[in-house]
């Protein structure tokens, strides 16, 4: 059933957020027909508007959606981002994020495959972290549109077949529309906004719910005590524990590697702006604990086992949580606000990613092995046209693909990037590993990171044995680390026999 008031609230605000990504064309006026200026705005973003697009990266309509149900069925693992978050991207974000601004900003990068063909002196590694980058993103932005999918369910005008596709289907179009006109400058426009929204809801949700509930001391009573604590171990293995922790490293190594975590840090004005969003980036993780909170919420509140919402847990399983307690715990008009913050939620990273994978084609492959002769104009007109095609892809890939398969092949994006930081991460501060040693480290995490996980049904973890013990983890840190040593053994190997390649970076680069 259609709840008019809250739809005309999202329309409403979705409409203000699609004129305004329509008018960022004019923000910081620049040539859009040149790749720097559509890509990374040139380069203007100060660190304002930096911290809300590098927010925007990692709030999404996903992670709205997707931790707070993670929550509701496996508890306190859900709160494993707030670790990857604090204790290893920030940190990472503050030391490699200067440094890669420096040297893409000295030498004219719009993207780290710009770096690792220079820096290796390889167009074939240039072309490994282009394809994996435009791959392991696609995935993410499906992922993004199956939130916008939840929300729109949530409003009532979603459902099955074609005809309940159809308001996603329009609002992948407006997306797609403000994206080829605006460039990178529409996300960062409409992620002021989208932030705003996100915090008035997450505030007002962890306000009004506990209170309506009788607390929080009720909230975790109503939650089953396994859910509360990590579980204890069993004998001869770490269980849960080796979990949570890889899962934090393993997830923030893949979270700074996507193509749009790099177009975020290029975008800024400074390498003084990309460290004081470091310094301030934690500020993030209160936010987001607030909003894994949500899930036991909804377990205290029974949502799930409300007839009025029946319909959409059917359709989008644990998904439904957060927009069954939303709708279940505030008027309409606020209902029609959180919806409207979830789904800007999905615009914004889904514009970000698809101008980076954009980004990669028209510069490391399309120029690169295409037609080295194209103009600045050419070139930009092809990372338009790609963007389109990026997200058409993401849009049929979750029409098309059950939405339980969609949800698991998330880890696919995390196996697939994760295996690129050899040549970006590490190669920023030694290129002692040789390039082809680094392309079969590569394949080797590629393909066996895939195997595993399809052998898994793409469950997020594998028990690595070892001797009589178990360490459960992520496969994606357990494939890199494959990769990490085939490289390892095989750069001295290559090195006696081929002539080291020659690095195009001189040492100045790095440095401000």
């Amino acid at each position: 059933m259609i709840d008019w008031t809250a739809l005309v609230v999202f329309l409403l605000l979705f409409g203000a957020v699609t004129v305004l990504g329509f008018m960022a064309a004019n923000f910081q006026r620049g040539d859009l027909n040149v790749l720097h200026e559509w890509g990374l705005a040139g380069q203007r973003f100060g660190t304002l508007i930096t911290w809300f697009l590098l927010g925007g990266d990692v709030y999404t309509a996903y992670t709205f959606i997707a931790l707070p149900a993670l929550a509701t069925g496996l508890g306190a693992l859900a709160f494993f981002p707030l670790a990857l978050i604090s204790a290893v991207t920030c940190p990472l974000v503050f030391v490699f994020g200067p440094r890669f601004w420096t040297i893409a900003h000295k030498r004219h990068y719009i993207t780290y495959a710009d770096f690792a063909r220079d820096r290796f002196d390889s167009k074939a590694l240039e072309l490994i972290v282009a394809v994996t980058g435009i791959a392991g993103v696609t995935l993410y932005i499906a992922l993004q549109l199956v939130g916008l999918q939840v929300v729109i369910g949530g409003l009532g005008i979603g459902g099955e077949g074609w005809i309940g596709d159809l308001p996603l289907i329009i609002a992948f179009a407006i997306l797609a529309a403000f994206t080829f006109s605006s460039g990178l400058r529409a996300p960062a426009a409409i992620a002021v906004v989208k932030d705003f929204l996100i915090y008035v809801t997450a505030f007002a949700a962890c306000i009004v719910i506990p209170i309506q509930l009788g607390g929080f001391g009720k909230i975790f009573e109503a939650v089953p005590g396994q859910k509360l604590l990590l579980a204890a171990p069993p004998s001869h293995s770490t269980g849960a524990y080796s979990i949570y922790a890889t899962l934090a490293l393993g997830s923030a190594l893949a979270l700074f590697l996507y193509p749009h975590s790099i177009t975020g840090i290029l975008s800024a004005s400074s390498r003084d702006a990309v460290r004081r969003n470091a310094a301030l980036l934690p500020a993030y993780s209160f936010m987001l604990g607030l909003l894994i909170l949500l899930g036991f919420m909804a377990l205290a509140a029974g949502v799930d086992r409300l007839p009025q919402y029946a319909e959409g847990f059917k359709l989008f399983k644990a998904n439904f949580a957060v927009p069954a307690l939303l709708l279940h715990s505030f008027p309409p008009w606020f209902a029609g606000i959180a919806f409207a913050a979830i789904g800007i939620g999905a615009l914004v990273p889904a514009a970000i990613m698809s101008i980076a994978a954009a980004n990669l084609f028209a510069r490391n492959v399309y120029r690169e092995f295409f037609y080295a002769k194209a103009t600045e104009k050419e070139e930009s007109q092809m990372a338009k046209w790609v963007s389109l095609i990026v997200k058409f892809g993401a849009l049929i890939f979750i029409l098309l693909v059950p939405l339980q398969y969609t949800i698991q092949l998330q880890l696919l994006g995390g196996i697939w990037i994760i295996q690129t930081l050899p040549a970006v991460l590490i190669g920023a501060y030694t290129r002692w590993f040789n390039d082809w040693a680094q392309l079969i480290g590569w394949a080797a995490g590629i393909v066996v990171g895939t195997w595993i996980a399809a052998a898994m049904n793409f469950s997020a973890t594998y028990p690595l044995t070892i001797g009589a013990w178990s360490f459960p983890g992520y496969i994606a840190l357990y494939t890199l680390a494959l990769n990490l040593a085939v490289a390892t053994v095989l750069t001295p190997l290559f090195n006696a026999v081929t002539a080291k390649s020659t690095d195009q970076t001189i040492a100045s680069d790095y440095y401000a």
